[in-house]
């Protein structure tokens, strides 16, 4: 079974939130209220912000691993997450998409 990130975990980076780069973003980017495009500009806005972040792995893992439904977590929307459960790559599903 694979060890899962958290501060309890000896693997993991101690305290991984206090060092991401979306800790002073605003939340609405990354868990937006809405369908369309707001809430697409929204997501990239946030997905930019996570590719530059240095705890992106981290966050991503922990998404995943806690089957987290709704927002950008590690630089993937909840529909990329569930790919990537599926085992779809995320790139394959960008062209399914026509993105």
């Amino acid at each position: 079974m694979k060890a899962r990130h958290t501060s309890e975990t000896p693997t993991a980076p101690r305290d991984w939130r206090a060092r991401a780069a979306c800790r002073e973003a605003e939340p609405d980017l990354f868990f937006p209220d809405e369908a369309g495009h707001r809430a697409t500009r929204q997501v990239e806005a946030a997905k930019r912000i996570c590719a530059g972040c240095e705890v992106r792995v981290v966050c991503l893992d922990e998404a995943v691993t806690d089957r987290e439904p709704y927002g950008v977590w590690g630089g993937l929307d909840e529909f990329e997450r569930q790919a990537l459960l599926a085992g779809i790559a995320v790139a394959d599903l960008s062209k399914a998409a026509g993105q």
